[in-house]
């Protein structure tokens, strides 16, 4: 390549670096899977990224605190905690022996979240598998999502099985076990 030709390509403004690489293939490949097996069955399939990523992250967090197991607040913190490391603005609501609800004003997949809500199961999975390992229960719901067009987040994890969550929409999760 001549050199005017290699000047001329290294200095055009093409919006291109690895996060936003990065965040458009996980959002092209969550959209394909959307459109060829359908939201549920691409949901599946993230899923399981995302309850070996949970798995990963809490070992990650244990090891950094030398501890080995969380109490409730120390998942809130956490889970908060590795949003923001990410890009995420998660916030805690609300927390008590029933439940623990999240907020969320940014999406750490930023734009390329919207029209993809298969996406999400990232955040059910890594937060039920992070809450249940080491509170022994947790059931995901995500009530909002940016990704289906809301303007933020929230996200409730029970942390007992109760007529509040039996009636809740969501994903259990249980110490020691994958996702059902």
């Amino acid at each position: 390549m001549n050199k005017a030709l290699k000047h001329s390509i290294d200095t055009l403004n093409v919006p291109l670096e690895r996060d936003v690489f990065l965040r458009t293939l996980i959002r092209e490949l969550s959209g394909t899977l959307q459109d060829v097996v359908g939201l549920e069955e691409a949901s599946g399939f993230i899923s399981v990224v995302g309850e070996r990523m949970g798995r990963q992250l809490n070992q990650d967090y244990k090891s950094a605190l030398v501890v080995s197991s969380f109490s409730r607040q120390q998942v809130a913190d956490v889970l908060v905690d590795l949003k923001k490391r990410i890009q995420g603005d998660f916030y805690l609501i609300e927390q008590n022996d029933q439940k623990i609800v999240f907020g969320n004003r940014a999406c750490p997949f930023a734009e390329k979240v919207l029209g993809r809500p298969a996406m999400c199961m990232m955040t059910s999975n890594v937060f039920g598998t992070v809450a249940a390992d080491n509170l022994g229960y947790a059931k995901v719901e995500l009530q909002e999502t940016i990704a289906k067009g809301d303007s933020g987040c929230r996200v409730v994890i029970y942390l007992k099985p109760t007529a509040e969550s039996e009636d809740a929409e969501g994903r259990e999760y249980f110490k020691g076990t994958e996702a059902v």
